[in-house]
């Protein structure tokens, strides 16, 4: 039996190691799609103050530190939010060379390099020195990511063959923050062979964890975790593992199976799970054989030889976008009792049930495993509590009718190395007019979310890689799957009556919020999130103005409210017109309120003044 669980894997020497993606065309290409991102998120979040060149023009200027100028052009949309055209952005530079492309009028040359944009504007940003070295770092590898992207980038037509689990390795990662892909802990090795970009399918390596260490949690049809193992391992896996513990002199019926994810074995669980390992609580098996695929998270995988079986969400304590991506100990152990609560919220309610047909893929299985120290220290940082453990999810696959298949509500932002926007493709392929295709895309998201919100005080986070549209076979939108529930679902701080069921199990985990704010859920997103980048897209490509979009998103939010209208106080409640609404701000978190620093919990989004709502009737 194999002591390493990585041993399936044969070493890659650094002599073969490729990087073609890495070229200068590639790179610049790459570099100033992010500087512009960067100069519109910044400027959205009021990190930076463009100045117009003059009134009512769309060209902006930004004093650096070292008294130069950058000049760019910029639309400005809903949420005061910015779109800076890539092929605009130039700087003064008095002592630029001949063959520059200097322009004599006004002195300025191209610049499209967002990290000698960072090193000439960091007294601007006013970063201090440690998070301005981890910043650099992590746009840089960030870009990495990018130009791999981009050299292996598909059509839109192709795209849009592509399965769900596929299609995932195509997406450029979030769209509001600047660094999305820094995978801090990663090295170049490490993301050739586990990013989803790199589109590789591994075999995951599992371990037998004592019951003295490890706990279980299923839903009812998964009590045990035989029952588990029955839908998960072929026989003769689990005859295997089994016969590998005995061979130790140890009873398979005191040991818990589960995957882990290679890197995590060897950088976090071995280092600092020693003591277990030599006492046998921990012990290394093998593969189960299964190719699997990372998704956009990262830590998740998709079985693609066994569609029916569940995807697998694995701690990966990398730093990546804003949090360390561990699992937490106690919210692993409380998902499946959230799954059944929300799920049971569906399976009595006809109109989420029937009528929206939406899809809840529950985390139906968790297995925790406690660290002795760290687990019990409260003022050690959080990464050190979300080591070992895994979360079985409900694979999607099964749970689509005949002819449907689904995409991430983040594709719909994608677009190919011809310019073309998925969306446009998908539209073209339905037959619709652009306007009824959106209305159809509302109908599909909108009223499962709302429902919730309205009905129960509860919201999911709805942002592009959670929330994810089912198209019909014409791939016009028809429902709404969403996932990632003990992590992303949040319940009224309010009392209500529906929540007078919930167990004490799901109460003492799920987060509250104040009614005012649970709204912030679906705003920021899925409105601020993913649909102020889709109204500039369509507006660009679909020929439907901004205007029109949100009108379209309001439409279809007062819907919802006619066709309940006995909820007219809840609507009041969780008012999703109001006039402005709180600017959360991500990017800000990293820049300024968490930075790069340890803490003993998990960083939330930062909070900085307000912006006009769009669906407000005077907007």
């Amino acid at each position: 039996m194999p002591n390493n669980p990585a041993s399936h894997e044969p070493a890659e020497s650094p002599a073969l190691l490729s990087t073609p993606e890495l070229n200068r065309t590639v790179w610049e290409r790459a570099a100033a799609r992010l500087l512009a991102k960067m100069l519109g998120e910044f400027a959205y979040e009021e990190v930076i103050e463009p100045v117009p060149r003059a009134a009512g023009s769309d060209a902006y200027t930004l004093g650096l530190d070292d008294g130069e100028t950058l000049n760019f052009r910029a639309g400005r949309g809903v949420y005061g939010g910015w779109h800076v055209a890539p092929d605009s952005m130039r700087v003064t530079d008095r002592n630029a060379p001949a063959g520059t492309g200097q322009d004599e009028n006004t002195g300025t040359i191209p610049f499209g390099d967002p990290l000698q944009f960072l090193a000439r504007a960091h007294r601007l940003l006013e970063l201090d020195g440690a998070t301005l070295g981890h910043l650099i770092r992590e746009i840089t590898t960030t870009l990495a990511a990018d130009a791999r992207l981009d050299h292996t980038a598909f059509t839109a037509v192709r795209l849009a063959e592509l399965d769900y689990a596929e299609l995932e390795g195509h997406q450029t990662g979030h769209p509001w923050l600047v660094a999305n892909k820094g995978r801090l802990g990663f090295s170049a090795a490490d993301a050739s062979r586990f990013t989803p970009e790199a589109r590789r399918p591994v075999r995951l390596p599992w371990i037998a964890v004592s019951t003295r260490i490890a706990g279980y949690r299923g839903v009812t049809r998964l009590a045990t975790p035989e029952q588990l193992y029955a839908q998960e391992l072929d026989a003769p896996v689990r005859e295997s593992f089994a016969a590998g513990l005995r061979a130790r002199g140890l009873d398979p019926d005191s040991y818990l199976f589960l995957p882990v994810h290679p890197w995590q074995w060897d950088e976090w669980i071995v280092p600092l799970f020693a003591p277990a390992i030599a006492d046998g609580d921990i012990v290394p098996l093998h593969t189960d054989e299964d190719l699997r695929l990372p998704q956009q998270s990262i830590r998740t995988f998709a079985n693609l030889g066994h569609p029916d079986r569940h995807t697998v969400k694995l701690p990966l304590s990398i730093l990546n976008t804003l949090v360390w991506r561990g699992l937490p100990t106690e919210r692993t152990l409380a998902a499946p009792a959230v799954t059944t609560w929300v799920q049971g919220l569906r399976d009595r309610d006809p109109f989420l049930r029937d009528t929206c047909g939406v899809i809840l893929l529950g985390e139906v299985a968790s297995v925790t495993v406690e660290h002795p120290l760290y687990d019990h220290l409260p003022e050690t940082p959080y990464q050190f509590k979300e080591i070992l453990g895994a979360i079985w999810r409900e694979p999607l696959h099964p749970r689509l009718a005949p002819g449907e298949r689904a995409r991430t509500l983040a594709s719909l932002l994608h677009t190919d190395p011809h310019g073309r926007a998925f969306t446009a493709e998908l539209v073209a392929r339905s037959g619709l007019t652009p306007s009824v295709w959106l209305t159809r895309l509302f109908a599909a998201l909108l009223p499962p979310l709302l429902h919730f919100l309205y009905q129960y005080g509860t919201v999911f986070s709805p942002h592009g890689e959670n929330a994810i549209v089912v198209f019909d076979g014409q791939d016009v939108p028809v429902r709404l799957a969403i996932k990632d529930f003990v992590d992303d679902v949040n319940i009224s701080a309010r009392p209500l009556p529906e929540h007078a069921t919930m167990p004490d199990d799901v109460r003492s985990i799920l987060l509250t919020e104040e009614p005012g704010f649970l709204t912030q859920f679906i705003h920021s997103g899925l409105f601020v999130g993913v649909f102020r980048f889709l109204s500039r897209l369509c507006e660009d490509q679909l020929a439907v103005p901004e205007d029109e979009f949100w009108s379209l998103v309001r439409a279809e939010i007062l819907r919802h409210h006619a066709r309940f209208p006995e909820l007219k106080d809840r609507f009041e409640m969780f008012d999703m017109l109001t006039p402005r609404i709180e600017r959360l701000c991500l990017n800000r978190n990293r820049l300024y309120r968490d930075g790069y620093r340890d803490r003993p919990e998990r960083p939330h989004a930062a909070v900085h003044g307000t912006v006009p709502n769009p669906l407000h009737p005077s907007v």
